[in-house]
This record gives structure tokens, C-alpha cells and sequence, in this order.
């Protein structure tokens, strides 16, 4: 018995991880947005290392909703 709640803890464990680890990599994606709209509004330029950061971190961000949908459906086995 003590084994099925040993499980259920390191499931719980694990997405909670993976949930806090999806929102942080999200807000890194935010920033990269912001300080690449904040450059273009202060003095016209853009820095394309800030639009390229927000694009991966969106990029990871959509290929773990990606993965976590196709672990759920089962059509896409």
C-alpha cells in the first residue's frame, strides 16, 4: 500500500516541477518581449538577442504542451 502513495507523491512531485519549470521558462519569454518592445519604444532600435530569447522560451513552452498533449491522447500512438 505504501508503494501506490510513494507513486502518486513522485507524480505530484514531478508536475509540479515541470509546471513550475513551464511557467518560469514562459515569464523568460515575457521579459524577452518586454525589454525588445521597451528598446524599440525608447529609441527606435530593436535587439534581436531579446526577440530571439523570447522565441525559444515560446518555442520550449509549446513543444511541452505539444508532447503533454500527445502523451494524453491516444489516437497519436
Amino acid at each position: 500500500m505504501s508503494l501506490d502513495w510513494s507513486a502518486l507523491g513522485q507524480v505530484t512531485a514531478v508536475s509540479i516541477g515541470v509546471t513550475v519549470a513551464v511557467v518560469v521558462v514562459f515569464a523568460l519569454g515575457v521579459l524577452g518581449l518586454a525589454r525588445f518592445e521597451g528598446a524599440r519604444a525608447e529609441n527606435g532600435t530593436t535587439h534581436a538577442v531579446s526577440l530571439t530569447q523570447a522565441a525559444l522560451c515560446f518555442a520550449a513552452c509549446a513543444a511541452v504542451v505539444a508532447y503533454g498533449i500527445y502523451l494524453i491522447v491516444p489516437q497519436f500512438h
